[in-house]
C-alpha cells in the first residue's frame, strides 16, 4: 500500500507546478491585461457668484475708527439686504484694528471689515457689487463663480472619460487582432475643478433698479470640470 502513495503524492506535485499562479491582477489565461488613461472634460454654465466687500476707517483714535469701520459696514449690508441678498448669504471674513506705523496717517488708528457675499442670481451679480461700493465699500475682491452641485458636473465628466477610455481600448484590441472580453478595473486618477473663458454676459437689470452708478459688467462664463480615470481591461483572441 504505501507503494502506490508516494507515486500519487509526487503526481500531484508535479500536476500543481504544471499549474500557473493566480495573476494578481485578475487576469484568466488567454487574456492580454491593456491599461487606458484618459481625461473627461466637461463645460458647465456657473450658476452663483462669491464677491468680499470691506471698508477700511482711519481715525485719530481707535474707538473712533472702529465705530466708522461697523457703521460703514453696516449700511453696505444694508444696501446688500435691500437687493435681495438673503443674510445666510453674508459672511464676515475678518474685522481689524491697527495703530499706522508710517505714511502720512502715521500715529493714527485704521479699521476694516470685510464680508463675503454669495449672490445666487448671476443677474444680480453687477447690482450687487455695485450697491456695496455705493453704500461705502473701498475694499473688493472677486467675484468667484461657482456651480451649486459641483458634483453633477463631475459626474459629467467621469462619464466621458470612460467613453473615451473604452473608444481608446476598442482601437487597440482591433489592431491587435484582438477583442475586450471584460472589465478588470476602473481607477480615479485625478479631478479637478476650475474657472474657463468663455462667452459671458452684462447683468441684466430693470431700469428702476439700476443704481446711480452703473455697475461693472459681470460675464461668468463656463466653468470646466476635468477628470482622469485609468481602465484595466481584459483582452481576448477574436
Amino acid at each position: 500500500m504505501r507503494a502506490f502513495v508516494l507515486p500519487l503524492l509526487l503526481c500531484a506535485a508535479l500536476a500543481a507546478c504544471d499549474k500557473p499562479p493566480p495573476d494578481a491582477r485578475g487576469l484568466q489565461r488567454d487574456e492580454v491585461l491593456l491599461q487606458v488613461s484618459a481625461t473627461g472634460h466637461v463645460e458647465t454654465r456657473p450658476d452663483e457668484a462669491r464677491f468680499t466687500a470691506g471698508v477700511s476707517t482711519v481715525a485719530p483714535t481707535a474707538a473712533a475708527a472702529g465705530t466708522g469701520s461697523n457703521e460703514a459696514i453696516n449700511r453696505v449690508v444694508a444696501a446688500l439686504r435691500a437687493l435681495g441678498i438673503r443674510a445666510e448669504d453674508i459672511q464676515t471674513r475678518s474685522i481689524t484694528l491697527n495703530r499706522v506705523e508710517s505714511g502720512p496717517n502715521r500715529g493714527r488708528f485704521e479699521a476694516s471689515n470685510q464680508i463675503e457675499v454669495r449672490v445666487r442670481d448671476l443677474n444680480k451679480a453687477g447690482q450687487a457689487i455695485g450697491a456695496a461700493t455705493e453704500a461705502g465699500a473701498n475694499i473688493l475682491g472677486g467675484p468667484d463663480f461657482d456651480v451649486a452641485d459641483p458634483e453633477a458636473a463631475s459626474n459629467g465628466a467621469y462619464a466621458a472619460a470612460y467613453r473615451a477610455a473604452r473608444a481608446r481600448a476598442e482601437a487597440y484590441s482591433v489592431a491587435a487582432g484582438l477583442r475586450i472580453d471584460r472589465i478588470l478595473a476602473i481607477r480615479d486618477v485625478t479631478g479637478q475643478v476650475g474657472p474657463m473663458v468663455g462667452q459671458g454676459f452684462d447683468a441684466d437689470m430693470a431700469a428702476n433698479q439700476a443704481p446711480a452708478v452703473a455697475p461693472p459688467p459681470v460675464m461668468p462664463g463656463r466653468n470646466s470640470s476635468e477628470v482622469r480615470i485609468r481602465v484595466d481591461f481584459a483582452l481576448v483572441a477574436q
